[in-house]
Parts: structure tokens; sequence; C-alpha cells
């Protein structure tokens, strides 16, 4: 694991020098999450092919922002993320709250929906905190840094399969434990 953080290092010390073998390698690496990530999004391959090559040029264009404090998948996630977000702001006609019939939030209901969201969201990390050491270390992967199984597997030295059969029971587990504090709440 560590030679494979390494080489991330050189890989991305390479872009920074705008080495073309570095920017193919971490293409090469990381083009499949990157794809299905702006899919998930945009909905149509074609749509996403271009969110992921404008997001991988961005990122090599913008490698002297990545400070390391998240992972580099993490960081490049997120361009592909708002890359698609601009892309479906672009494509949908704006419809005003008075049309859709949609009530504007009010401060005092959108203060009180913070406060839920926050509780929540606190459950949810102390039921993850609960959970085994590699279930942790998958749910915080895939959930918080926004990983996929291939790159967790990679991580983790395990199959592609192995890493969705733990998440699967990791979640279950979390499901369980929630049901337990009586949070029903959260896992419907």
């Amino acid at each position: 694991m560590k030679r494979s953080v390494n080489m991330h290092e050189d890989l991305i010390a390479g872009c920074r020098v705008n080495n073309r073998k570095s920017q193919l390698q971490i293409y090469n690496l990381y083009y499949k999450a990157m794809f299905n990530t702006a899919f998930r999004i945009v909905k149509h391959s074609a749509e996403a092919e271009d969110v992921m090559q404008e997001a991988f040029l961005t990122g090599f264009q913008k490698i002297a922002d990545y400070k390391g404090e998240a992972s580099f998948g993490a960081w490049l996630k997120r361009i592909v993320i708002n890359r698609a977000i601009d892309q479906l702001k672009k494509q949908k006609e704006s419809v005003s709250l008075e049309e859709s019939g949609i009530e504007p939030m009010t401060e005092e209901s959108n203060e009180n929906y913070l406060e839920v969201l926050s509780y929540k969201t606190d459950q949810i990390r102390k039921g993850i905190e609960q959970l085994g050491e590699d279930d942790r270390m998958i749910m915080s992967l895939f959930l918080l840094e926004g990983y996929d199984h291939d790159e967790i597997s990679q991580f983790m030295q395990i199959s592609n399969n192995a890493s969705r059969t733990r998440f699967s029971r990791a979640k279950h587990r979390l499901r369980d434990w929630l049901k337990q504090q009586k949070i029903d709440e959260l896992v419907n």
C-alpha cells in the first residue's frame, strides 16, 4: 500500500510539471471511476464522457491547487461532480418557485432542517464508529471520501466483489445499530 501511495505522489509530481506520461497514467488509473461518477449524475454516456474529459483537463490545469489534504481521487471526483452539476444546470430550464408550487423555506424552517440533518449525520457517524475496522474503513472510503469499489479494492488489496460484499454487510450492521438506537427515521 505504501508503494501505491509513493507511486501516486510520483505521478502527481509529474503532472505538476506537465509530464504527459504521468498525466496518462493518472488518467488510466481514474477514468473508469470518474466516468461512472459523471454518468450517475448526467445519465447519458456521451455527456458523461465530455464531463469526465473536461474534469481531467481542469484537474491537470489546477493540479497546483491540490494540497494533499484529501486523496487525489477524492479531489478529482469533486471536480467531476462540479462539472456534471454545471452540465445539468446548462440543460435544465430554470423553473421559478411560483411555477413549481414549492414554498420557499423560511429561516426558521431552514434552521430546523439543518439541526435535524446535523443530528442524523452525527448518529450515522457514531454508528460507523461502532463497526469493525475493515467495515469502518470501507464505509468511510465509500460514503465519506467518495471512492468507488475499484479504488477501495486496490487500497485494501481485496477483490472488487469483496469490497462490495463488505460494504453491503457493513451497511446492514449500521442499519441494525441505528434501529437498536431507535433512530428509525434514519434507516427508512
